[in-house]
């Protein structure tokens, strides 16, 4: 049995995304890519164990990242995380799938998509406080093979307070730590996507 328990996940075609123009890193052209991938009529559900090993499909992946102050959440991707091939790393990016739960009246719009990211956070950290939030770039990673097979959308929290706590065993070692920490002694342990995102804030 696999070990996704026949999990739906929302996905792309690959082709889509070549045709928008791929590229590798973080992509700030929101309006180009956006409202295309949320179009209903260019994604749909499939069955993650198949994605995973597909590399001419991309799972839409929304990565949140959360400020307070100067300050941005890190931590410690722990062994019960879904994603084996990311264990220990550290993030500052809480992630996650798109399932057929999140979907709403738009059927596989941008509701359904911001539900999903919604119920992602829920899930995996409790936040203290109010929060705004925009999506600030797009994410590719096509020099693995995790990213491969994923695409992610950016979004920055900019929070209240730093009071987050985690909400699950895979996050761990949760801390807040400044942009120059980040970029610095704690660099090389991120994974790609986190060293990616820390570039592009370090341009904001």
């Amino acid at each position: 049995m696999s070990k996704y328990a026949g999990e739906q996940i929302l996905v792309i075609p690959r082709p889509l995304f070549d045709d928008l123009g791929s590229f590798q890193g973080t992509n700030a052209d929101i309006d180009k890519y956006l409202p295309v991938i949320l179009n209903p009529e260019n994604n749909f559900f499939m069955d993650r164990a198949a994605a995973e090993e597909d590399p001419t499909h991309k799972q839409l992946i929304p990565y949140a990242i959360f400020k307070a102050g100067d300050k941005f959440l890190h931590y410690r991707r722990g062994k019960s995380g879904g994603e084996a091939r990311l264990h220990a790393a550290g993030s500052v990016g809480i992630g996650g799938h798109i399932n057929p739960i999140d979907e709403r009246t738009d059927h596989l719009g941008e509701a359904t998509y911001m539900a999903g990211v919604e119920r992602e956070i829920e899930e995996e950290l409790n936040i203290s406080g109010s929060h705004s939030q925009k999506i600030i770039a797009l994410l590719n990673d096509d020099s693995n093979e995790v990213g491969k097979v994923h695409l992610g959308v950016v979004h920055l929290f900019e929070l209240e307070n730093d009071q987050v706590t985690a909400n699950e065993d895979a996050i761990a070692e949760l801390q807040f730590l400044t942009l120059e920490q980040l970029q610095g002694e704690y660099y090389e342990s991120l994974e790609s996507w986190s060293q990616k995102c820390v570039d592009a804030l370090a341009q904001l």
